[in-house]
């Protein structure tokens, strides 16, 4: 009579849930990079603005409106390059603190909750697509709520509420944020990666050039 013998079969590990990532060190070094940049880059902007605001004679309270798009490319552009939740809104506190620390901004501290703000708002649209669309209409998205969710803060803390050029300002800050937080970080981003300086980060890798990695046998 045959005896049959009954083999266990192995234990299959339990599925564990998929998780994105953390920032590699190349992603976090060009975080920092374009804070500092772009902290200059809107000290830079601030000096066009008192120079605007100069030229502009008694409508020239109207200038930090007409500039306020260029105070939120940082936040479209290193989302466009990343792809990555949180770092438009990183990137942009990276070059408040910049201006704050070794700038001098009049601003001070704040300038850290506008910057959270501009940033969130900035990424919002990006997030709303699973960061997986990158076209001109959400370019443009981006900074028209980057410079419109914003706007409410600084309303609040400058006393605009009860003027009657609080929606002249806001809308002239809503275009500007299109025109330049949104649309111009997208020529950026598209210059940049003409350049092939972007094809070993998430948008290489999503346009196909991204660089092969070396196999370690």
């Amino acid at each position: 009579m045959s005896r049959q013998r009954t083999v266990d079969a192995p234990a299959q590990p339990a599925p564990t849930a998929t998780r994105r990532p953390r920032l590699s060190l190349r992603e976090i070094v060009l975080i920092v990079v374009l804070g500092v940049v772009f902290g200059f880059l809107y000290w830079v902007f601030v000096q066009a603005w008192n120079g605007l605001a100069i030229a502009m004679g008694p409508a020239g309270d109207l200038a930090q409106h007409l500039m306020f798009g260029t105070w939120l490319l940082v936040a479209p552009i290193a989302i466009a390059i990343l792809r990555r939740p949180g770092v438009g809104i990183l990137a942009e506190i990276l070059a408040a603190v910049i201006e704050v620390l070794f700038l001098g901004s009049p601003v001070g501290p704040l300038l850290l909750l506008s910057a959270a703000l501009q940033g969130l708002g900035s990424e919002l649209p990006f997030a709303l697509t699973r960061y997986r669309r990158f076209g001109w209409g959400v370019f443009a998205a981006s900074g028209l709520l980057g410079a419109s969710l914003v706007f409410w803060w600084t309303a609040y803390r400058m006393g605009w509420y009860g003027q009657d050029l609080l929606m002249l300002r806001l809308a002239v800050q809503a275009v500007s944020g299109v025109v330049l937080g949104g649309l111009l970080a997208k020529v950026i981003v598209r210059a940049l990666e003409r350049t092939g300086v972007l094809a070993d980060f998430a948008i290489g890798a999503a346009s196909g050039d991204a660089i092969p990695q070396r196999r370690v046998r």
